[in-house]
């Protein structure tokens, strides 16, 4: 490629000149090429270890001028052919222009002048983003691609010198991190190693230091592990390598593949080696971060932070921390945790201003709300800048409370990428029957609670008297800290949370600490229009909710009548249509029903929304991913903790069967209702690391009984019983009867637990724990949680399929990872459909996968036990036809491993039918005839067919004794139904059932055979003997013919016209004699031997097999485009050879040609090199050990040469 001109002070140090004009030199890299010596591995060696330019362009082109000394280098290659082509273009347009000047200076600036110009040209046709990454880094991704094969779809995120542990010895080189695939090269004095690992291979992802491994990074696929040390900076590395493990995760969970950023803002100068998918997935984490502090939507991008104070009027005093502004938020966090904390709408902004600086009080800038409130940030580094962003952002956010009443069609922004843009609307002036959702509704006013306790008398007891003390407490903080999403939160808050949340303002601060608010308030009327549309739909998730309905808290007396159990569906409904990637999971129903006792439809609608999106990613989903990560989390901070207690429990296996339910339904379903609910309170204040420390707590409450339990049924009795008597004596509401304690209750009542007690133990003795902490140990847990799924839906797979196929298991599990693979590759290297359309998580396992032709055809040449060439694409694409019977272009797993069993173990049976025919019939007769072939070829034949004649005969005789006591037999119900049921079954057919072959069915299979023996070891001898069966076919479906019309002539057919019949041609002296019925038979329909083509030498000429190393068609019209253009005909009937093209212009296949399965079998049988190739056995392990082993590749070369960088889709990468 063309270079901006650089200065070159030594022209020749390890570069070899090859060509040289007056103004031009062609170099070569010393080392690269043939040769080289010691003096090239030392300099491929340096190219490697400094990351030269030379490795991946190791030929350039210098300008130089007279006598100078100085050179510039305008262009590079990383091929001769490259290189020769920037070299021809200068000797064709420069050479006589540049004689042409006097002064050397004129010409190197003419030169100059005009590859800058060149190099102009190009980069206005580049993409925007590859403008972005400099030209060191994109040199860098070229070298990728070049080095391993990839496609132009496959882009660099960053890359790292590091070392590579091979066994003991360390091999220094460059680490490559694509989006999909970790790359690792190193060549050292001739030594190369190569690997490569797809991300989604992953199933372990550590950084360590031990005495072997110095700190290093540790990436373990199901196969082996692989070491990486020596990093400049280690913890950049490995944040960019979990990053790109979960994205892959995401990608086996969701389908979804990476898609780029394309609002991600340009920055303000080139990042010197900082692609900018970098940037993009490091502004992804700080999204995340942010997200996650503040409890906002998916849709939040982070537009920056600074630092800076805050006033704290309830203080007196400015708290340290960092401001963050996003597109719809301002938001504060302090340097102390739990200090102070503030979330501001910009919808609820009103005034944002500068105030006077003073020495006490720098840069300051006051921010008013519309409920009167002002914040005082102040200490702002930069507050011009950060007014005119929030001055921008405020002039795009209208009134959200007005403004968007237009859009309430508008889906949530957090509404996953599945659902459409808008949902579905009624047709235009149609109004739904039934209105199923109004603001009338009792539900839509206020919680069930509300409404089943307002006609009790108020109780003036001391339960009650602590709720009033509760309700005054939280008035006092909303006067001092604010109320609503602009409240400030301390660890006052904290504290409030700790001892309870009244339950007049449970719902009201729920949805404050879970962010729905926020949703709600932006997105007004979007639950009343989704019940609309989402009610009266029947489909997979509302059979499941009807049936859950009254299974959800049955013993509140709010879920005990239609109005609770029509609330609870509204609700369920409404989030499935919403969510259909999650649709309805249990533990939904019990959750939602207890956010209905406290808040209006609308509320629950809403956190539910954030418990399933947010706080609770992935639980909810078809296989409770989220929740099973968690449990691995508990797992590890059991061990951490309780490491005594977390052996025993192990062998026990009780921790992975009680913390799912605790999880799922947040203790709900296993503790009383009112101690659960306030667990509920501290988790959408703290969120999920306070079910972790009450789990904790919970455990070590018990630890001596459970250590000196024996089995499982004993420990989970004892965890069941405790959790069951933990009590809140607080409570105001009448007692509920907790269904799981009746069942669990012993002789003697265990002593009752203060749920208030266990909440400030799990603080004292394990609030240490962090959020960060959490979500690290998540990453971990979800790689191998996805992967064990993964592995688990592999063996339902197989054991679906191990009845109907051939394949042991272990050769099943392999095909079912290759086709995976390739399935997914297709979600990111580009396809003809999208991943969405190839994956359906409602289909079976075995279905749920499917790709397409391009890649059905590299897994059959991959696997294919024949060496077809030139023809293979050709029987790959039949062989796609055939197997794709809905003709939506996609085939599963199922198709494909049936399809490749009878490929393996009998090429005959799958490749005969492929014929270009379109007719479904005719293909089934031809499976139907070859399908027999294979059997009478092989030795199981004379087993089967005597089976099946005695099948045939007692069934004869069967039917013969069935006839003559039918008179006898009562004809109850019981006889009729047995009758009924033989007939549905299936009639077995013999050879004698299946049809006549037609002539165009008998072409079609001499093209087919003669496309799959192409290139074989005895290519030519299968030739010759395809083409006598053939010629002997076609000489007996005319003697059927003439047979046929001499008993009796079919009316409908017709003679063709004389000018579409052929001259026949004299018999060959080298053909056979006359003397056999054949031959007389022969002479009677005048059919002649077929003369061999003048281009054929008399030796080919000795008999008449000599034309078998051509296609043997028939002379018809029919289009073979398969056939090349010498090909000879054999005549059938109507015509004889005919040679060259002159075959397109015979006549039409033969209606009355035919031939039975038992003249084919026959005819086959005679030869016996065609017997030896359907009988021989392949095995496909070492086709798949191949596959496989092309996923991470180590290779050892003596040098570097000009084949070495590989055509970019020469490597595969895909199994």
């Amino acid at each position: 490629m063309w270079i901006t001109p650089e200065e070159v002070l030594l022209a020749n140090a390890l570069w070899v000149s090859e060509r040289a004009n007056p103004f031009f030199i062609l170099q070569r890299r010393k080392g690269h090429g043939k040769g080289g010596g010691i003096t090239g591995l030392l300099v491929g060696t340096l190219d490697v270890v400094l990351d030269s330019s030379a490795r991946v362009a190791p030929y350039r082109i210098l300008h130089q001028t007279g006598d100078s000394q100085l050179f510039w280098s305008i262009a590079c290659g990383s091929s001769r052919k490259e290189i020769t082509e920037h070299w021809e273009w200068l000797e064709t347009n420069l050479l006589q222009t540049l004689s042409i000047f006097d002064n050397d200076d004129d010409i190197t600036t003419f030169v100059k002048g005009k590859i800058q110009g060149i190099i102009a040209e190009e980069n206005k046709s580049r993409q925007a983003q590859e403008d972005e990454d400099c030209g060191k880094f994109r040199e860098a991704e070229l070298k990728m691609r070049k080095l391993f094969g990839m496609p132009e779809e496959e882009k660099l995120v960053n890359y790292y010198s590091c070392s590579y542990w091979k066994g003991r010895v360390p091999r220094q080189g460059w680490l490559y991190l694509s989006v999909n695939h970790l790359c690792f090269y190193s060549f050292l004095l001739g030594k190369e190693v190569t690997l490569v690992v797809q991300w989604t291979d992953v199933t372990q992802l550590d950084k360590n230091a031990t005495l072997v491994f110095p700190e290093s990074v540790r990436v373990s696929t199901r196969d082996t592990e692989h070491y990486f040390s020596m990093f400049l900076n280690i913890n950049d590395t490995f944040k960019l390598m979990e990053q790109l493990a979960n994205i892959a995760m995401r990608q086996l969970l969701d389908n979804e593949g990476f898609a780029a950023d394309r609002m991600l803002p340009k920055p303000c100068k080139t990042l010197k080696n900082v692609s900018a998918l970098k940037r993009d997935l490091d502004a992804r984490a700080k999204n995340e971060r942010y997200r996650a502090l503040f409890r906002l939507t998916q849709d939040e991008r982070l537009d920056g932070h600074t630092d800076c104070t805050l006033w704290t009027p309830f203080a007196k005093m400015h708290v340290v921390g960092q401001m963050f502004v996003s597109n719809n938020y301002i938001c504060f966090a302090s340097r102390e945790e739990d200090l102070c904390q503030l979330i501001i709408p910009l919808r609820e902004v009103s005034i944002v201003e500068k105030a006077d600086s003073s020495s006490v009080l720098p840069s300051p800038l006051s921010i008013s709300t519309k409920n009167k409130m002002t914040f005082l940030f102040a200490n702002l580094k930069d507050r011009d800048f950060l007014v005119q962003r929030i001055s921008d952002f405020l002039q795009r956010t209208p009134d959200r409370l007005c403004g968007l009443t237009g859009q309430s069609e508008t889906p949530s922004p957090s509404t996953p990428t599945s659902l459409p843009p808008t949902p579905p609307v009624l047709g235009t002036g149609e109004l739904p029957l039934v209105q199923h959702y109004s603001s009338s509704l009792p539900t839509a006013k206020q919680g069930l609670l509300s409404i089943y306790q307002k006609d009790q008398t108020e109780d003036l007891g001391p339960k009650a008297t602590k709720e009033k003390m509760k309700e005054e407490s939280w008035n006092i903080h909303f006067f001092e800290f604010g109320r609503g999403v602009c409240m400030y939160r301390t660890s006052k808050t904290r504290d409030l949370v700790l001892k309870g949340i009244p339950e007049s303002l449970r719902g009201e601060l729920w949805l404050l600490f879970s962010g729905a608010q926020n949703e709600m308030a932006t997105h007004p009327s979007y639950y009343a229009e989704l019940v609309e549309q989402a009610m009266g739909r029947c489909t997979l998730a509302t059979e499941e909710i009807e049936r859950d309905l009254h299974r959800s808290m049955p013993e509140h007396h709010a879920f005990q009548n239609e109005m609770g159990i029509a609330a609870l569906r509204r609700v369920l409904t409404a989030y499935a249509y919403r969510n259909p990637g999650i649709g309805y999971c249990q533990a939904m129903n019990i959750v939602t029903s207890v956010l209905l006792l406290y808040c209006t439809e609308e509320e629950a609608f809403w956190l539910l929304v954030a418990l399933c999106e947010r706080m609770l990613p992935d639980y909810y989903n078809t296989r409770v991913v989220g929740a099973l990560v968690d449990q691995g989390v508990f797992e590890e901070l059991t061990r951490e903790c309780l490491p005594l207690l977390y052996e025993h429990m192990q062998d026990l296996g009780v921790i992975s069967t009680i913390s799912l339910s605790w999880f799922l339904t947040l203790f709900l379903s296993v503790m009383p209702f009112d101690s659960a609910v306030l667990l509920v309170d501290c988790f959408f204040y703290e969120g999920i690391k306070v079910i972790f420390q009450v789990s904790l707590a919970v455990l070590h409450a018990n630890m001596e009984q459970l250590l000196a339990c024996t089995d499982e049924g004993e420990a989970m009795t004892i965890l069941g019983r405790y959790l069951d008597n933990v009590v809140n004596k607080q409570t105001v509401s009448a007692p509920i009867p907790h269904l799981h304690a009746l069942l669990t209750s012993g002789d003697e009542p265990p002593p009752e637990i203060d749920v208030f007690e266990l909440i400030k133990t799990s603080y004292e003795k394990f609030g240490s724990l962090r959020a960060d902490v959490i979500e690290q140990m998540r990453f971990k847990q979800r790689l191998k949680v996805i992967q064990c799924l993964e592995d688990t839906a592999k063996r339902s797979v197989v054991r679906a399929i191990m009845t109907e196929s051939a394949f042991a298991i272990e050769e099943l599990e392999e095909l079912y990872v290759l086709f995976k693979a390739k399935h997914i590759m297709s979600c990111y290297w580009g396809a003809s459909s999208t991943p969405a359309e190839r994956h359906d998580p409602s289909l079976p396992y075995l279905e749920q996968y499917r790709i397409d032709s391009g890649q059905f055809g590299q897994l059959f040449s991959a696997l294919s036990p024949w060496s077809c060439g030139m023809h293979t694409a050709t029987l790959s694409a039949r062989l796609f036809r055939l197997l794709d019977s809905n003709k939506d272009s996609l085939i599963n797993f199922k198709e494909f491993v049936t399809e490749k069993m009878e490929s393996v173990y009998s090429p005959l049976n799958t490749l005969l039918p492929l014929l270009s025919k379109k007719d479904a019939v005719v293909r089934l007769h031809v499976v139907k005839y070859f399908k027999c072939i294979l059997l009478k070829c092989s030795h199981f034949t004379e087993m089967f067919t005597g089976d099946e004649v005695k099948e045939a005969k007692e069934a004869g005789e069967a039917g013969g004794d069935s006839e003559d006591k039918k008179e006898e037999k009562i004809k109850d119900y019981k006889y009729y139904l047995r009758m009924w049921a033989k007939e549905k079954e299936p009639k077995k057919e013999t050879i004698k059932d299946l049809p006549r072959m037609n002539q165009e069915q008998f072409i079609e299979l001499c093209k087919t055979l003669y496309n799959m023996f192409s290139e074989d070891p005895l290519e030519q001898e299968l030739y010759h003997a395809i083409a006598t069966v053939a010629s002997l076919l076609l000489r007996i479906g005319e003697v059927g013919k003439k047979f046929t019309n001499n008993g009796s002539k079919k009316p409908e057919l017709q003679p063709l016209p004389a000018e579409d019949v052929p001259q026949q041609e004299k018999e060959d002296s080298s053909g056979e004699g006359g003397q056999s019925l054949v031959s007389k038979a022969l002479a009677e329909a005048q059919l002649d031997n077929p003369t061999p083509p003048a281009n054929v030498s008399d030796e080919e000429a000795k008999d008449d097999t000599s034309i078998s190393s051509y296609s043997v068609v028939s002379a018809g019209s029919l289009q073979c485009e398969d056939i090349a253009d010498d090909t000879v005909l054999i005549g059938c009937g109507v015509g004889g050879a005919i040679g060259g093209n002159d075959f397109r212009r015979g006549s039409a296949p033969d209606a009355d040609w035919s031939i039975s399965f038992e003249q084919v079998l026959a005819s086959l049988l005679t030869e016996p090199a065609l017997v030896n190739y359907f009988e021989k056995k392949h095995d496909i392990k070492s086709k798949m050990a191949a596959c496989k082993a092309q996923r991470a590749v180590e290779r050892q070369i003596s040098s570097s040469s000009d084949h070495e960088l590989v055509n970019p889709h020469s490597v595969s990468l895909g199994f």
